[in-house]
Order: structure tokens, then sequence, then C-alpha cells
């Protein structure tokens, strides 16, 4: 990271950080995009198992890895502000407490599996896929976190190409396990949708190893003498991440897990609808990659700018953020309109299948919009350290309005399983309109401390 001057360098170096982290992001997408479509072509029970399985575990990871980001804009700010020797400290504190949030998952994970499977409307298949599926994902657990926390302190610095190059090497990873664990390929067992969470957690055990190897021994990361210096765990120092993570994990979590609780409520919807909804989300995900990139990028921009008390700055930095987020999502809408059936028949060969995911993909057409102006105000607040009225607000906008609105439409009304997709749309546009609010107040709160210097 480096100080600019005027616009233009600001949007040079806005691109330089968000183009690697949109190619990390699609990579990590494209590990579930090959888990849900390879699945998917395993039989329509692999990939509801899957879709059930996934949308039990996803807001419960990026919740919690949530916490973690907190390191980023701790970093950036420390950074921005030239106080590079209390770094190391901090990434090490993060990486003790990923191992204790692994600990707590697994332990967790262990007693309440079979419980809400149970609870849930589902065929004896789809349960036995899902179920599967998670306890394969357990084992890569530990390295999933850890490298979430040096991932979050290798993008603080401004070096996103890095994560970027990490996750190209491990897609084709993946992709390779998936082949031979889903279809029993080269001697390997069969193990349908159970062999995308064995693939998933070897690929995970790689990538930890590498990223390790990558903080001790590039350049870039050597001076800082990650896994070289002992330090003690630290009660305030994990104060302070929790003081920032929990409330970006919470923000997180509501705003994931709103879209999981509308699979698990599609459960009671037959296989063929929930086959669809995974689908069409799971597009609607591979879209969203953009505007969440863009948030990403605005922390570690906005909280090296905060850092360095350069107030205007940061601001302008938000404002390249949401204006660019916009820009692309009015262009892939009109992509998303103009080869809805195409993008269904990636996702299956039933033709029950393809219809209905084309009806759903109409909808997440205005996920984008709401989405290009919600994610990246999340990220330029995140860089400001603005977490607490974060979460409230997607708590309200996700579970006070969205969810039950949808839960109306679903059950009191025709729209059927649309409804809850309607539901979706009204949360997501509540939530954007009132970030946005929240970024403003902030911004003029941050102008004030600037006139009264």
């Amino acid at each position: 990271m480096f100080q600019t001057y005027t616009l233009k360098e600001k949007y040079k170096l806005f691109l330089i950080l968000v183009v690697p982290v949109l190619i990390t992001q699609l990579g990590l997408y494209a590990m579930n995009f090959f888990d849900t479509v390879m699945s998917g072509h395993a039989g329509a029970d692999q990939l509801a198992g899957v879709a059930i399985g996934t949308s039990l575990w996803v807001p419960i990871f990026t919740g919690l890895n949530g916490i973690l980001m907190a390191l980023t804009p701790i970093v950036s700010q420390l950074t921005g502000a030239k106080d590079t020797k209390n770094v190391p400290n901090a990434v090490m504190q993060a990486v003790y407490l990923s191992v204790v949030i692994s600990i707590v998952v697994i332990v967790l994970g262990s007693f309440i599996i079979d419980p809400v499977l149970h609870a849930m409307s589902l065929e004896d298949e789809v349960k036995r896929v899902a179920k599967g599926y998670l306890i394969a994902l357990s084992f890569g657990i530990f390295p999933l976190f850890l490298q979430g926390a040096l991932r979050s302190f290798i993008d603080a610095l401004g070096q996103t190409r890095i994560s970027m190059f990490v996750t190209l090497l491990a897609l084709p990873v993946n992709a390779f396990f998936n082949y031979l664990f889903i279809f029993g390929k080269a001697g390997f067992p069969e193990l349908g949708g159970i062999g995308a969470g064995v693939a998933s957690s070897i690929t995970y055990w790689i990538s930890a190893f590498i990223t390790i190897w990558i903080v001790m021994k590039l350049n870039q990361f050597r001076s800082y003498h990650l896994f070289k210096t002992f330090y003690k765990p630290s009660l305030s120092a994990w104060k302070e991440q929790l003081q920032i993570g929990i409330p970006m994990g919470l923000a997180i979590f509501f705003e994931v897990s709103i879209f999981a609780a509308v699979t698990l409520l599609m459960s009671d919807f037959n296989t063929v609808t929930i086959a669809a909804h995974q689908a069409a989300l799971n597009f609607a995900s591979f879209l969203y990659m953009l505007p969440l990139s863009i948030s990403f990028a605005l922390t570690i921009a906005v909280g090296f700018e905060v850092g360095a008390s350069r107030y205007k700055d940061a601001a302008k930095y938000g404002y390249i953020g949401i204006f660019t987020a916009v820009g692309f999502a009015l262009v892939l809408s009109i992509l998303l309109i103009s080869f809805d059936e195409q993008v269904a028949r990636i996702y299956s060969k039933e033709p029950e299948v393809i219809q209905l995911t084309t009806s759903f993909l109409w909808y997440a057409v205005f996920f984008q919009l709401a989405d290009a102006i919600g994610a990246p105000i999340q990220g330029a607040l995140r860089g400001y350290k603005d977490v607490n009225v974060t979460f409230i607000l997607s708590f309200i906008s996700y579970w006070v309005l969205g969810l039950p609105v949808g839960f109306y439409l679903a059950n009191f009304t025709d729209f059927g399983a649309y409804g809850y997709w309607i539901g979706l749309i009204s949360g997501l546009s509540a939530g954007a309109i009132m970030l946005f609010i929240r970024l403003k107040s902030v911004q003029s709160t941050y102008h004030s401390k600037l006139e009264n210097k």
C-alpha cells in the first residue's frame, strides 16, 4: 500500500487491489461451483445433499471467518500509521485464535449435525449425502481457518496477488480430487456428493501449507518473522480482534445465513425445486464475487488511509468502489437476462430443473443491484473499524424484514418458492439503503475530526 494524490492514482491502486481479490474470490467460488456442478451430474439427490450440507456449513464458516478477517483493518491501520513493529504479534494472535475457533466448531458440530438433519423434511439419500459431506469437510477445518487468518494478513499489506496465486494453485487440485472421489475414478471409491467434501478437505490442507511457506520465505513477508518468533497468547490482543471481528462475523453470518435458511425452508418443496433453487443461487453467488471483492479491497484501502489520518482520501475510495460495483452490476444483469437458459443448462440436464432454474435466475438480477451498493459500503465501514452498527443493520434487514416477507409470500400467497426470493431481494435492498446512510454518518464524523485538528 502507498499514498495516492489524484483520483486517477486512486483508481489505479484500487484496481491493483481489487483484480487479484476478484480472481481469488472467483477461484474460491469455483471450488464450490465444481462441487455443485459435478455433484449435480452425479444425480439430483447428490446435488440436493450437497446443497443442504453447504447451506449448513457456509454461514458458520463465513461468520467465524469474519472474526479472522478483523486482522485486515487492524494490520491496514497499523501499516498506514507506520507502526509495523506490532504487526507480527497481531498476526500470530489471529493464528492462535483460528486454532481455538476450529476446535470449537469440530466439537459443537459433532453434537448438532444429526439433530439438525433429522429435524428437516429430507429424503433419506439426501440426508445421507448431506451428513457425509459435512463430516468429510470437518477434516479440513483446521487448515481452512489458519489460511483465513494468514490471507487477511497478506491482503492487508496490499499483496492481494499472493492470495490470488494460492487460490489459482488450489483450484485444479480441488477439481482433480472432485473427479476422483465423486465419480470413483483411478481406483478411488465412488462417493458422489460426499466426495466433494473429501476433495475440499484435501485442498484446504495443501493451500494452508503453501500459504505458510509463502509468509515465511517471500521477501514481502520475511521481515515479520512469522512462525519463527514465539508470542505468548494474549487475551488483550484476542479481545481487540474479537471486538472488531465478532460484529464483522455476525454481519456476514446474518447475510449468508438468510440464504441458507431459505434453502433449508425449501426442503418443504420437492427435490427438483431444491436443486433448481441451489443452482440459481449458486450462479447468483458467482455474480456476487465482484461486489464482494470490491468490499475486501475497500477495507484495505480505507483502513490504510484512516490509519494515516487521510479521511478525505478514505471517503473517495469508498465512492470509487460503489460506482464501479453498480456499473458492472448493470452489465452483468443484462447478460444474465440474455443467457438465462444457457446458464441453467450448466447445472443440470433434467428439463424440469432447467426450466425452474431459469425462472429463479430472473430474480437474481435484482440481487445484483442491491449487492452492488451494500457490499462495497460494508467493506468501507470495516476499513473505518465501524462494525457494530453494520451487524445490527444486517440483522434487521435480513431477519426482521427479508425472511418474514419471504416466508409469508411463499406460504400464504400463490408465489410459492418464488416468494422466498422476493423476500431476499427486499432484505438486500433495505440493507443497502441503511448502510449508505451509516456510511455518510461515519464519513461526516471523521471529517469533523480533521477540521477540529
